[in-house]
């Protein structure tokens, strides 16, 4: 997730890290790197730790997901290549033709243009609805800074604040940390226990959002992550498995648009 080089590397980690709730274990230099290093930066991928960047003949030997609570960076020895194996799910699954051949078309020429046919078709069934917020104009605000890379997610911190009312703090300014309490969500409109909050660009407003808000956000960062991967040449596997990547990550925008998120949010 980064716009520009090294400019706006220290955004772009704090983003991702964020809107994948995986992404302080990203990756280290991808051509300098041969061992593993717990946290990395997404314009040198760990490949190790997003096995979807590996060969698929290397990408059963995956460590998992769970983020790592320790502030420091740890190198991972050659030991760890014993790691047991991830259970098999037994979900079946079918590749859908017609979205496999606007996957493969694209994939061609990968692209962040919403033009084409496979960008146009996730942006009507599962960007635009997951964005589609109570708050129009924020909504709109919101949508233009995920696609520009430009949209921050950061937690509140906790400490004890006077008892304050609703309206003052639904959006609080550039120095002003809150404490985890009950408030209404900038998107929604709806006051409730506002955890995190986001801001859009170089704004010095932040906007306080709820746990089901910030899902869909994170789900929509997560799967343009991806596809910025992809149209890197970051990602070394079957044409096949990258859809099924893609598929997943639809997903996660579908669930967020019900209501589904994970207790930790």
């Amino acid at each position: 997730m980064v716009r520009d080089a090294n400019t706006k590397q220290a955004a772009s980690e704090k983003q991702l890290r964020e809107a994948r709730g995986k992404i302080d274990m990203l990756q280290a230099e991808v051509t300098a790197l041969k061992t593993l290093v717990i946290t990395s930066t997404p314009s040198s991928p760990n490949r190790e730790l997003h096995p979807q960047l590996q060969s698929p003949s290397k990408a059963v030997f995956r460590k998992g997901h769970g983020r790592n609570k320790s502030a420091s960076s740890a190198v991972v020895t050659a030991t760890s290549q014993s790691l047991p194996l991830e259970p098999v799910s037994n979900e079946c699954k079918e590749v859908d033709s017609i979205l496999f051949a606007e996957f493969q078309a694209w994939k061609e020429s990968p692209t962040l243009e919403k033009s084409c046919s496979f960008l146009e078709r996730i942006y009507r069934e599962d960007v635009g609805p997951c964005l589609d917020f109570t708050k129009q104009e924020l909504s709109e605000l919101v949508r233009e800074a995920v696609e520009q890379n430009t949209l921050t997610i950061e937690p509140v911190a906790t400490q004890a604040l006077p008892v304050v009312k609703v309206s003052a703090m639904e959006c609080g300014g550039p120095n002003g940390f809150r404490s985890q309490t009950v408030t209404k969500c900038a998107l929604s409109g709806l006051s409730r226990a506002c955890k995190h909050r986001i801001k859009l660009g170089d704004s010095g407003n932040y906007y306080y959002i709820s746990p089901s808000c910030r899902a869909r956000i994170t789900a929509v960062c997560n799967f343009f992550t991806y596809i910025r991967y992809i149209q890197q040449g970051l990602v070394r596997q079957d044409v096949e498995l990258m859809y099924w990547e893609i598929m997943r990550l639809r997903r996660e925008m579908s669930m967020a648009k019900l209501g589904f998120y994970p207790s930790a949010m």
